[in-house]
């Protein structure tokens, strides 16, 4: 059996890192902060539960169960199928991967581009370069952790850092007073930001990577592979809750010289900007580009790794050419047409998948029950499914009217109630079924006697 090194540890978790840390994990932070004011921190509490946590928590999740369909399945094999494959769906190709294709484009790129090119023919060039490198990195997945550990993360890493030191030479300013609901439901609303980074669904998808990564430097017993999947999860949270602590302090520190801006991207524009003036242009646009490039590649490889699993037909190379293609393609939609559908998919999917993590976290107390599983999950649905029809405006408003009097359906959190719910009638039916057979074998065993 062989163990890993610190070092290859190490890269390990760089490269989870930056496998969670794309665009989005870039531009809400510093927008999030800029709105927060001086409520930043209590705001900042609540996101790292679920841009953090519940991301670490399911890497953990995926190593124990030995993956996302393992961990599923506990609910119903059924389930374990749809729900896979539409978690894939939504991360990769559907979603996850045209945006970070898009996103660097036009957050960093277009607005500067000379008024008589064409955005269109621009945006396919930049995509058609994109994903030709994600095509490439991705078709050697056992080389990621060299290419990405010690290469693109410490890349990125370092130009995130040079923008934060340049701060302390050009001060910005202090916090501002909160707005945009950040001066009320504070926590909640950090809560909910956590969602938008799409990291605790992409940490279901990742733990094939991780494995992967861990056994291409020999490591093959399943234990070790378990117990290196967490160290890196934890290596990888620290870093993430650093980083995201400095650009909201940043976007915090704008909101006084530059007011409350559409979105993150022009925070960090403006940022930038201030700090280093025209190069700081070229900055923004690299450390976007390098964000998302290596999230991209983590998703074609993960989604790549699934899908080969289906079926014989296609190997994991011709996924990774069909899933970059079809992303390119969709990226080339723009990126206001993909994020117009990304919020109630979000809304829909993320609280089954967080109830799923917390459930396998407790999994030696439930003992893979069904009862509690399925209830669970079931009550988890039924009110998040209800909430994203009623955003996409596919209802009448009588369902959404019903889950509106649950608790916390102000703060956007209507299904922890019901999911409590669920654990609890769960175990109820679990004790149930447990003192019916004992008092069977007991009535059995005096029968024999």
């Amino acid at each position: 059996m062989k163990n890993l090194s610190k070092k290859d540890l190490l890269l390990i978790g760089l490269m989870l890192f930056s496998l969670f840390f794309g665009a989005g994990n870039l531009i809400f932070p510093p927008f999030m902060g800029e709105s927060a004011g001086e409520k930043t921190w209590i705001v900042l509490l609540g996101f790292f539960i679920t841009a953090v946590g519940f991301p670490v928590l399911g890497v953990i999740a995926v190593a124990k169960s030995g993956g996302l369909t393992n961990l599923a399945k506990r609910v119903n094999p059924i389930f374990a199928t749809i729900f896979t494959i539409l978690i894939y769906l939504s991360i990769g190709p559907g979603l996850g991967i045209p945006r970070a294709g898009s996103l660097p484009f036009e957050m960093a790129v277009a607005p500067y581009l000379p008024e008589n090119i064409s955005l269109k023919l621009a945006l396919f060039l930049y995509t058609l370069i994109f994903f030709s490198i994600s095509y490439w990195l991705s078709l050697s997945p056992s080389k990621l952790v060299d290419r990405m550990g010690k290469i693109l993360t410490p890349a990125l890493l370092l130009l995130i850092l040079v923008m934060v030191i340049g701060s302390f030479f050009k001060p910005l300013g202090g916090y501002g007073i909160a707005t945009n609901g950040y001066e009320t439901s504070s926590f909640f609303k950090g809560f909910l930001d956590g969602y938008l980074t799409m990291d605790t669904i992409a940490a279901l998808n990742f733990g094939i990577v991780i494995a992967v990564a861990i056994r291409s430097k020999g490591v093959n017993d399943e234990k070790t592979v378990v117990s290196v999947s967490i160290k890196a999860g934890i290596i990888a949270g620290i870093l993430l809750a650093i980083i995201y602590a400095m650009l909201a302090h940043l976007g915090a520190t704008s909101a006084g010289r530059f007011g409350v801006t559409e979105n993150g991207a022009q925070t960090l524009t403006n940022i930038t900007t201030y700090i280093f003036g025209k190069p700081g242009v070229i900055l923004l646009a690299l450390i976007f580009t390098l964000a998302c490039l290596t999230t991209c590649v983590g998703l074609i490889s993960s989604c790549s790794q699934y899908f080969s699993t289906l079926t014989n037909k296609i190997s994991y190379e011709n996924w990774v050419r069909l899933l970059a293609v079809f992303s390119m393609i969709i990226a080339n939609m723009g990126l206001t047409k993909i994020l117009s559908i990304s919020g109630p998919i979000l809304n829909a999917i993320y609280p089954i998948a967080i109830m799923l993590i917390v459930l396998s976290m407790f999994n030696s107390i439930f003992k893979d029950n069904k009862y509690i599983y399925g209830l669970t999950i079931l009550f988890t649905g039924i009110v998040s499914i209800i909430d994203a029809i009623g955003q996409m405006g596919l209802d009448n408003g009588r369902l959404v009217k019903l889950i509106s009097y649950l608790p916390l359906y102000s703060e956007g959190l209507a299904w922890i109630i019901p999911a409590a719910s669920g654990i609890i009638l769960g175990l109820i039916l679990k004790l149930i079924k447990e003192e019916f057979f004992n008092t069977k074998e007991e009535l059995q065993e005096d029968f024999s006697n």
